[in-house]
């Protein structure tokens, strides 16, 4: 049988075919970065910003957001616009990242050009509407701070409170205070929310001064705005800062703040979905709060309130949702339940395996209540899996749970060898591991 020359428009729609499965495999097999140097070169080959999704292995809050918000088709969606990349703020890499782009407090998502400059950041947890909301502004350039700066010279009040946002979130409190005292004047009254995230930096600055009755000041005032899910962090900052003022005078400005902060927690917080995702901070600062009004009763019905609430919604399985089943343990152990929170730590040990977190803090909580021969298998067992920066936070318990059982040759063997596995990263706590031998 003879057969006809092959027709060449079918043969050039199959080698089409072809290479875009090659190339649909290529895509699906691409390594992830490991790191923000090579998800930089990945993204300069693919014309596409960089998504760092800094986080750690103790991070209750990252965890939130992994299962939570960066997830199903709208995350998957987004994800094909990004080069991402996973950073431990404990790894060596990690930390000199989170030094050069100024980040103090973790989940931190920072979206970098190509280049390695900024469009934009999103700080903290933030329940998933919100999150993907920065995200589009981000990715469309919107958030860029030089964006922002040019659309605030046009005299936008809301670009003007993005600049604020935007400074706030970068932890470049004096550079966001500098560049707003350089505004025209028309630009920096009128407008509440102007106003307000100029007092949130304004209460900043004095916090890290130490001036106090400035903090207080300004903390009022934006505790006085609309400050949304913020609340809990700024009275955070005015239970700080008003620490040594006198009784009677703390006690009026903080029982100012009961009733908001009641409505945040029955009307954001204890919700399903949560408007307010970070329902531990709102929790434990409404407990700081009942304290510093003496209110014992108050205190632990918002601890009550917590564990009651993390309980249910786990029911028996531990592994459902760690950052809920992490917020039950800090509850328990702020509310002292003790014996509770003595139950529960193997189960977490058992629901988390993989990593050094809950033998680490089991073995510290019981430590801490000079339990030394207990500790020392759970802290040997986070050993094994520790890394970076907590290898020498774990080396440090450790070394001083084999002093207390007078095994100090061990002691220091542990001590050697974490500071040689360490090298020269994270100095701070080299030196904090190094005076455990001295005490």
């Amino acid at each position: 049988m003879e057969f006809g020359r092959p027709n060449e428009s079918l043969m050039n729609r199959i080698l089409a075919a072809l290479l875009l499965g090659l190339l649909s495999s290529y895509a699906v097999a691409r390594t992830a970065p490991q790191t923000i140097d090579e998800a930089l070169k990945q993204a300069q080959a693919e014309h596409l910003p960089v998504f760092a999704d800094f986080q750690a292995q103790w991070c209750y809050s990252c965890y939130f957001m992994s299962t939570h918000v960066l997830t199903g088709p709208q995350w998957q969606a987004m994800e094909k616009r990004m080069v991402v990349v996973e950073v431990d703020a404990d790894s060596p890499d990690g930390a000199r990242w989170m030094k050069q782009l100024n980040v103090k407090a973790l989940p931190m998502y920072v979206v970098l050009k190509p280049d390695g400059s900024e469009l934009g950041r999103v700080v903290a947890e933030q329940p998933r509407d919100k999150f993907y909301a920065q995200m589009q502004k981000i990715l469309s350039g919107g958030d860029a701070l030089d964006a922002l700066k040019k659309k605030a010279g046009s005299g936008s009040p809301a670009a003007v409170a993005d600049v604020l946002v935007s400074f706030e979130a970068r932890n470049q409190v004096q550079e966001g205070l500098a560049w707003y005292d350089a505004l025209p004047e028309k630009s920096r009254g009128g407008d509440a929310n102007v106003s307000m995230w100029h007092e949130r930096l304004l209460m900043e600055k004095a916090a890290k001064a130490e001036d106090n009755a400035a903090c207080v000041a300004s903390g009022q005032k934006v505790l006085a705005a609309n400050v949304g899910c913020d609340r809990y962090y700024v009275l955070e900052q005015v239970l700080d800062c008003s620490e040594k003022m006198p009784a009677d005078q703390r006690k009026a400005l903080l029982s100012a703040q009961r009733p908001a902060m009641q409505t945040l927690l029955d009307k954001q917080a204890f919700v399903q979905p949560a408007q307010c995702a970070d329902q531990r901070t709102a929790v434990l600062v409404s407990a700081d709060l009942d304290k510093a009004l003496d209110d014992s009763a108050g205190e632990k019905a918002a601890l009550d309130r917590g564990i009651e609430d993390a309980r249910k919604r786990l029911g028996s399985d531990l592994g459902k949702d760690r950052n809920l089943a992490d917020n039950l343990r800090v509850f328990l152990d702020r509310a002292g339940r003790i014996d509770e929170l003595d139950a529960l730590m193997p189960k977490l040990i058992a629901a988390y395996p993989d990593d050094y977190v809950y033998s680490y803090r089991y073995g510290a909580s019981l430590l801490k209540r000079n339990k030394p021969a207990e500790a020392l298998p759970y802290l040997e067992r986070a050993a094994e899996k520790s890394f970076g920066a907590n290898r020498l936070t774990v080396a440090s318990l450790r070394a001083k749970a084999l002093i207390a059982l007078n095994r100090r040759n061990d002691a220091e063997k542990v001590v050697a060898d974490a500071l040689e596995a360490n090298g020269p990263w994270f100095p701070e706590q080299a030196e904090r591991l190094k005076a455990v031998l001295k005490s």
